[in-house]
């Protein structure tokens, strides 16, 4: 009977073992590599077959058409009335929030009533000629600001009447219509005050002249100051949220806002480009952009404008960041209409080839 050496049995049997993994996975790879090709190839490629069905895509994030608005106060302050509400539509200028101002009324009627003591101590010297004139077109703004700033003051207070239910909208249409004659008036005394002050024999002002003009700066300072405790629309448009709550300390940072503003009858999307799609952008090229809140419909936009300068993603991407994902190029591209989207949605924005322009990227 012939013996077998067991180390010689070993080492042949290891042999064939590779010999068959070997043979197997030469039949096997090239299948799987094929398909894989084929695979990468048909997503990159449109029906014809010949080039991406797009120029570049992006994530995006859509917005008002001249962007958000945090809007907090100029000054520091308690919150006496919040006026604004989520989703009003208000018009520049409007009260929003109000702040505590108690502590400058006083100060109003003080300087007020200084000013008043100077008007007499000026009056008491006599003036002719071009002199006459300054003091007359100087009287005449006094007069006009001061009209203005209490037409401020009406209006004020006939819109939070208003919104609370105890006036009606005409109140507020005749206060805003008086507020704006106003503010004409001002502009025009101030006009006529710059042309006597360019004469060129204009004497310099007396003493007690200069007096006035202190004392009526004053006034102007404490109504400035008063304004500013008033936190107003900055333009026509919408509040979108509103986080401003009465009790609460107003502070002037951007980090404590009291709402958030924009104008909404557009809409806008900000797209961030990665690194390698940025010579595929241009302006007036046409974008689709595509929403998981309306799966079956696209929107249409054009570029409006293009970043000058790579810069850090700000939209937080919904997969696993890419260790290239390091630079984007920043791009705004209005939207067509008046689409269904809300402002903060994440959305997809594809970019059409300037070539074919009409033909919208298959899903």
């Amino acid at each position: 009977m012939v013996k077998f050496d067991p180390t010689v049995t070993a080492v042949a049997a290891a042999a064939v073992a590779a010999i068959v993994s070997s043979i197997t996975l030469n039949q096997i790879t090239p299948r799987l590599g094929g398909e894989a090709q084929a695979i990468e190839s048909a997503s990159a490629q449109d029906s014809r077959g010949t080039r991406p069905v797009w120029a570049a895509s992006a994530t995006g994030r859509v917005e008002p058409k001249d962007g958000e608005v945090r809007i907090s106060s100029q000054v520091p302050g308690r919150i006496v009335d919040v006026i604004a509400k989520t989703n009003d539509r208000v018009t520049a200028g409007d009260p929003l929030v109000l702040l505590d101002d108690d502590d400058l009324q006083p100060k109003l009627a003080a300087a007020e009533s200084e000013a008043e003591v100077r008007i007499l101590e000026r009056d008491e010297e006599p003036a002719t000629g071009v002199s006459l004139e300054r003091r007359e077109a100087e009287d005449a703004l006094n007069t006009s600001e001061r009209a203005r700033f209490r037409a401020q003051l009406a209006f004020d207070d006939a819109y939070q009447k208003a919104k609370l239910g105890n006036g009606d909208d005409k109140a507020v249409a005749d206060a805003r219509q008086k507020l704006a004659d106003a503010r004409k008036q001002v502009a025009e005394d101030r006009a006529k005050l710059d042309e006597v002050l360019a004469k060129p024999d204009l004497p310099h002002p007396t003493r007690v002249e200069s007096a006035l003009w202190v004392a009526r700066t004053d006034v102007a300072q404490v109504e400035n100051a008063i304004e500013r405790t008033r936190v107003r629309a900055p333009q026509d448009g919408a509040i979108l949220n509103v986080w401003a709550k009465v009790g609460e300390m107003a502070a002037p940072s951007a980090d404590a806002a009291l709402l958030l503003f924009g104008d909404i009858s557009a809409l806008r999307v900000r797209a961030e480009v990665e690194e390698r799609d940025v010579t595929k952008i241009r302006l007036g090229q046409r974008v689709v952009v595509r929403a998981d809140a309306f799966p079956d419909k696209d929107f249409e936009g054009v570029v409006t404008q293009v970043a000058p300068a790579l810069g850090s993603p700000r939209i937080t991407s919904r997969g696993p960041r890419r260790p290239n994902d390091v630079e984007v190029l920043e791009v705004l591209a209005a939207l067509d209409g008046t689409p269904p989207l809300l402002t903060g949605m994440r959305v997809d924005v594809f970019f059409r080839h300037e070539t074919s322009a009409s033909a919208a990227p298959t899903r």
